[in-house]
């Protein structure tokens, strides 16, 4: 039986491979064939039957060949050897091009290669995607991925998984950490209510799959607005927007506390994180429930969680100078 956790398993048919990868079956059957690339299993009906991984390998070689490399030269090389060569030929390209010139292509990392090989089709494309959208890394699972050091950012993250519970949770968040990833999109087939909500309101967009090409393309497109306004604007480059610090018991007491005082300052800075705080929330809710004006929530998700991840930190300077003690992370 197939386990779905092991990227070694032989399942895929070479008709499948050749769908995924975009390399034509006679050309694998040559690259096998002269130069050793694949060793298929054979099934009893002696059909060839390869794994993710050489999947992955047949996707990277086609990617690395339409540059110009020899795959007598690559034929042998396993994925995370074929993904450095592709990123090393990437930084190369981007040191020969001004690094001011406008619409350059956005980097996405992607976990899941019948993933990577539907964002990558032509069709999807040409039909869907509006910006320039480069992918810059392709990993058959989790485990591949947080195996990969990434020596440069990589701002959208794709994640395919089948089943999201806790433990995928950790692994997500420590991967977007890892590639210092500014928006992240999850899809799932089936997943636990608690782990879903906890990574929305970190700032995932999180989805049920299927999902159709076009509601795919949206959710990435928005993803790029939500990027390109935290860039924009520069309110928190580099990550995704923090969780909320405080609950609102903590900003109600806050709110209270100020009215003691000369100053209304934290009065007045608490209600503000509070209505942030609660339209940030309104906006992503719809953003990951439809795609109907997702571009739109998208932003708003942004600014509002942007600007509340600002006032909180305004908030614990006026609490410093007031001599007010806050307490805690929201687990709200």
């Amino acid at each position: 039986m197939h386990n779905n956790n092991d990227p070694f398993s032989p399942v895929h048919k070479i008709g499948a491979v050749s769908n995924l990868s975009g390399v034509p079956s006679p050309t694998l059957r040559v690259w096998e064939l002269r130069y050793g690339t694949f060793a298929p299993h054979k099934s009893q009906g002696q059909h060839r039957l390869y794994t993710d991984d050489d999947v992955l390998r047949a996707t990277l070689l086609r990617r690395l060949t339409e540059r110009g490399h020899a795959i007598s030269g690559l034929a042998n090389l396993s994925a995370q050897d074929l993904n450095a060569l592709l990123m090393q030929g990437q930084d190369a390209s981007r040191i020969r091009t001004d690094a001011r010139l406008v619409g350059q292509p956005a980097s996405m990392a992607i976990v899941g290669v019948s993933l990577a090989s539907r964002i990558e089709s032509k069709k999807f494309t040409l039909s869907f995607i509006e910006k320039d959208l480069k992918i810059t890394n392709i990993f058959t699972d989790l485990s591949h991925a947080l195996g990969s050091a990434f020596e440069r950012q990589v701002p959208f993250l794709l994640v395919k998984v089948n089943s999201l519970h806790a433990g995928m949770q950790v692994d997500i968040h420590r991967l977007a950490q890892n590639c210092k990833a500014t928006q992240v999109i999850v899809l799932y087939n089936f997943g636990q209510e608690k782990v879903i909500e906890v990574m929305k309101r970190s700032g995932m967009i999180v989805r049920k799959e299927p999902m159709s090409d076009s509601d795919l393309a949206d959710l990435i497109n928005s993803a790029l607005v939500m990027g390109t306004e935290k860039e924009s604007t520069g309110l928190v480059v580099g990550s995704l927007i923090p969780p909320r610090k405080y609950s609102e018991t903590t900003l109600t007491r806050v709110a209270n506390i100020s009215t003691n005082v000369l100053c209304e300052c934290p009065r007045h800075v608490a209600e503000i994180i509070t209505q942030l705080a609660n339209f940030e929330q309104y906006s992503h809710e719809c953003l990951n429930k439809s795609t109907d004006d997702a571009h739109l929530h998208a932003y708003l998700s942004s600014v509002s969680g942007s600007a509340r991840a600002l006032f909180e930190s305004a908030l614990e300077m006026v609490a410093h100078h007031e001599g007010i003690v806050l307490q805690d992370n929201a687990s709200e």
